[in-house]
């Protein structure tokens, strides 16, 4: 059996190879621990699951966990996004959250993730305090303690957090503007929940894949990314709708298809949102982004006056340094973004609500929206190349990325080197190539952010050559 760790957001592994219900209460154990300890019990705890194969079950397995240990329970009773369950966290003045969900990895995994008071993923220093625990909990030495058993109630943690999406967007306005919208919900979690926000009216949404399925057929991973959103990008080029989102397995990542048919990329995306919160929403304060996303974002701040913060990868990471800041919004290459006054924590939907509400009160598509961002600031492109690793070749490729001392890339000049999260080089301009292990799946992940698409593929070329990875 693999130790049981947590990586960028929460404990994943292979349903009945690692994540089995055994590892799951014993998890949930070490979590009740924390809890306790934290002298955060008192307000209980929320837990919550998605659409994947028996998530249900374990959620059912880690609160009875919780409720053995005297920690009452609100568990949800149907499947949820993770967002949902963060609002309810926050809006039920819990000590604590767990979602049983593997996010965007293939259908054969499973997870488990933490959420704080705050309603943000759990920080690393709670995440060690937790796996620190389970050996003993593993080997049978701790068990619950001597309290009471606690309630275990049902509840839906939808019609709240639906509730706070129209507190936070003008759902009216987007209702009223005729729009047509298409959302491929990759049978996940989120599905109709962008349609039973804006309700009836004028603007109409077109769900795909919008019924669960734990095997989420069609495509290798319910991530909203281009080579998994094929169906939607044919649809959004008919020319009949007005833009396409997409939101993965748990409804916290988010993918934009623009009028044409043509995916916009995560890093195109939070600068689009970026700008929308400065300059038609007017709001003033920092901006966190993780380590692989665009440097757009800084030369937005820069133009208004709004100081930038950077990150490693994860949202354990990026919400903890949100609320520190008060920050704005925070966000990673992955497709998560946060909104301040919200939660924070990534939500699909509330991005998709955003970019409506962004083409709204612009009167532009989607594609005038980019061509305007790029007409401000100058092309950015990027690309990110995913390679499936051996256990047994993770060490050399770890150190040939050490060893790698480049003084060019793709052209550019090398200025620095930092091992803040992976290996990254920054480059002259700005520009950037980082090679750096997946924190949840046996990936080696390599990024380039670049002033022209040729110097992009030419960059992750080199990254794997440095690397010593075939495509």
């Amino acid at each position: 059996m693999a130790e049981i760790r947590f990586g960028t957001d929460g404990w994943r592994a292979l349903i009945a190879e690692d994540y089995t219900f055994d590892n799951v209460r014993a998890v949930a154990q070490a979590t009740a621990g924390w809890l306790l300890r934290s002298g955060q019990a008192g307000g209980g705890a929320v837990i919550g699951y998605d659409t994947r194969f028996l998530s249900g079950a374990f959620a059912e397995a880690a609160a009875e966990v919780l409720a053995a240990n005297g920690i009452s329970v609100a568990l949800a009773s149907r499947a949820a996004p993770t967002p949902a369950l963060s609002h309810a966290v926050l809006d039920r003045g819990a000590g604590a959250g767990v979602v049983i969900t593997a996010s965007h990895n293939p259908a054969e995994w499973n997870g488990f993730k933490i959420k704080q008071a705050s309603g943000s993923s759990a920080p690393p220093e709670v995440t060690g305090e937790i796996e620190a625990a389970l050996p003993a909990i593993l080997a049978g030495e701790r068990s619950p303690g001597g309290a009471a058993p606690a309630a275990i109630e049902r509840f839906d943690p939808n019609p709240p957090y639906v509730d706070a999406l129209r507190e936070f967007v003008d759902l009216e306005r987007i209702r009223e503007a005729g729009l047509r919208v298409a959302v491929d919900s990759m049978h996940g979690a989120a599905g109709g929940l962008t349609a039973e926000a804006i309700g009836e009216g004028a603007t109409t949404v077109r769900e795909l894949r919008g019924e669960p399925n734990p095997a989420f057929p069609g495509m290798r991973a319910p991530e909203p990314i281009a080579p998994n959103l094929g169906a939607l990008m044919r649809l959004l080029e008919g020319g009949v709708h007005d833009a396409g989102f997409a939101t993965d397995g748990d409804g916290d990542r988010f993918g934009l298809v623009d009028e044409r048919g043509r995916f916009l990329n995560q890093l195109q995306v939070f600068a689009l949102l970026v700008r929308y919160l400065l300059e038609v929403r007017g709001e003033r304060g920092a901006i966190v982004r993780s380590i692989t996303t665009t440097r757009m974002v800084d030369a937005l701040g820069e133009r208004h006056g709004c100081p930038v913060f950077e990150t490693e990868v994860g949202f354990k990471h990026l919400g903890p340094r949100m609320i520190d800041e008060d920050a704005i919004v925070a966000g990673e290459e992955s497709g998560g973004y946060a909104f301040r006054g919200h939660i924070p924590e990534r939500d699909g939907v509330l991005s998709g609500l955003l970019l409506l509400d962004y083409m709204v009160q612009t009167g532009k598509p989607v594609s005038r929206l980019l061509a305007e961002l790029y007409d401000e600031l100058g092309p950015h492109e990027y690309d990110r190349v995913d390679v499936t690793l051996r256990e047994d070749e993770r060490e050399a490729i770890a150190a040939n990325a050490a060893a790698a001392a480049p003084s060019e890339i793709a052209g550019l000049r090398v200025v620095s080197r930092d091992t803040l999260d992976g290996y990254r080089f920054m480059l002259e301009g700005g520009w950037w190539l980082l090679l750096r292990f997946s924190g949840t799946e046996p990936l080696l992940r390599i990024y380039a952010e670049m002033p022209s698409a040729g110097q992009v593929r030419q960059a992750i070329a080199q990254g794997q050559a440095l690397a010593g990875v075939t495509p």
